[in-house]
């Protein structure tokens, strides 16, 4: 163990912390879980609000604890052998929450910067997205930029929960919604990754989205920072809070602004909605005990009985505002 490990010392599991720095306004901590993972506490005032949900990342645990006085939020580290790059994040995310004025902005730049280097601790991961998952970000921007036309920038940003692992990839006060990406060459049928995407939601009207997503020759169609690039200027024109939350999602994607996807480009068609309703071919849920973690193939063509056009869904989605 390196001798400046800064959770030298500490008890798993305990009260037991160590400030990171006495001149940090905002109380940061060094501490160690029940879990023995290495991690930072951020503890946060009785008026702060908290950012849900937490970004789910495969090398951290991010997640709201109680404390004796309060509540706090933590980042603890599952992956061992990035303990010493982990240090340096965590002084990072110190350093970036301390120029906060106050608590809640030190939250909000402390969530914002763990997103930013949570490329660095996937595995050592620094590639792109690969082609599938461009693919399924274009159909989700394609999405959240009708949404921006429908509800306006701010509510349209608040409903993107896919990049945080939410079952469903948009989330408003009555209605679900969840994009499919598919080629337009390929068999009419979309991919349904786990049993809670198409699962009902008490009170909530749930919509299946399918968009054509299609590789173009060059010059034809955009590159996926073309997408993000749009809606970024759209977000940072609207509001300061709006461009936050869109940093935090589009961060949380996977996509990073510096990496290179000049090398393929999409085409996009008009959305084809869907209303998942009594009757509609799904696995429900629960499932039989012991079943889990189930991926079908859904056929687009037994789908069609549950078929909207686009102007009656965005008159769905006008009703409604974000949770």
């Amino acid at each position: 163990m390196p001798h400046d490990d800064p959770w030298a010392g500490l008890t798993p599991g305990s009260i037991d912390a160590r400030r990171v720095d006495s001149a940090n306004k905002h109380d940061l901590f060094w501490i160690v879980t029940d879990q023995k993972e290495p991690g930072l506490l951020l503890r946060l005032d009785s008026d702060t609000e908290e950012q849900a949900p937490l970004p789910r990342l495969q090398h951290l645990n991010l997640a709201y604890r109680p404390l004796s006085a309060g509540r706090a939020l933590t980042i603890s580290l599952k992956d061992r052998e990035q303990r010493e790059l982990f240090a340096t994040l965590c002084r990072d995310i110190a350093a970036a929450a301390a120029e906060a004025s106050d608590n809640q902005g030190a939250l909000q730049r402390t969530l914002r910067r763990t997103l930013r280097w949570h490329h660095l601790l996937r595995g050592g991961r620094s590639d792109l997205l690969s082609l599938e998952e461009q693919r399924g970000l274009v159909g989700e921007l394609t999405f959240l930029r009708r949404l921006v036309e429908v509800l306006g920038p701010r509510a349209a940003i608040e409903s993107w929960k896919g990049p945080f692992g939410s079952a469903k990839d948009f989330e408003l006060s009555e209605c679900l919604v969840e994009v499919k990406a598919r080629r337009g060459a390929a068999r009419p049928f979309v991919s349904i990754s786990s049993e809670e995407q198409l699962a009902d939601v008490t009170g909530m009207r749930l919509f299946l989205l399918v968009i054509q997503v299609d590789s173009a020759v060059v010059p034809t169609g955009r590159t996926l920072t073309d997408f993000a690039h749009e809606l970024r200027d759209i977000f940072a024109a609207a509001s300061p809070d709006a461009y936050d939350m869109w940093e935090e999602a589009i961060g949380a994607s996977g996509f990073d602004f510096e990496h290179d996807y000049s090398e393929r480009r999409w085409t996009t068609t008009s959305p084809l909605p869907f209303e998942v309703l009594t009757g509609f071919p799904r696995l429900l849920t629960p499932l039989p005990q012991g079943v889990s973690n189930v991926r079908y193939s859904l056929s687009l063509d037994a789908c069609l009985p549950y078929a909207l056009d686009n102007e009656a869904l965005s008159a769905i989605l006008k009703k409604g505002a974000v949770a």
